[in-house]
């Protein structure tokens, strides 16, 4: 059985940094994985996606340099670090997972869809505070 596991969120101020795991396990490959964040009120968008080598790598717009998406294939976990964080980052952030069978990177947006992904974790909290 599949499952992945997030961790890391909290509290900062304005400014502060945070970093997010996302650990998985009862995975036979390795997987693409994103991270989503949903706020309150909002539909859940995209944040970054790393392939399964980890050499390719894609971010949204707003993210505008402040995030990096990396990960440890030997551990099996996957890290968001944030930095600059804005009031606007408040959210719930999901890590997903989609099988790497049959799948190629694309840039472009493709990999921060949710419905490439089947897994997903329960999410982790992030609220910064201005």
């Amino acid at each position: 059985q599949v499952q992945l596991v997030e961790s890391g969120g909290g509290s900062v101020q304005a400014g502060g940094s945070l970093t997010l795991s996302c650990a998985a396990s009862g995975y036979s490959y390795t997987p693409f994985v994103g991270w989503f964040r949903q706020a309150p009120g909002k539909e859940r968008e995209g944040v970054a996606a790393i392939s399964p080598s980890g050499g390719s790598t894609e971010y949204a717009d707003f993210v505008n340099g402040r995030f990096t998406i990396s990960r440890d294939i030997a551990k099996k976990s996957v890290a968001l670090e944030m930095n600059s964080l804005k009031p606007e980052d408040t959210a719930m952030y999901y890590c997903a997972a989609a099988d790497s069978a049959g799948q190629y990177w694309l840039y472009g947006g493709a990999w921060l869809r949710e419905g490439r992904y089947s897994t997903w974790g329960q999410g982790t909290q992030v609220t910064v505070s201005s």
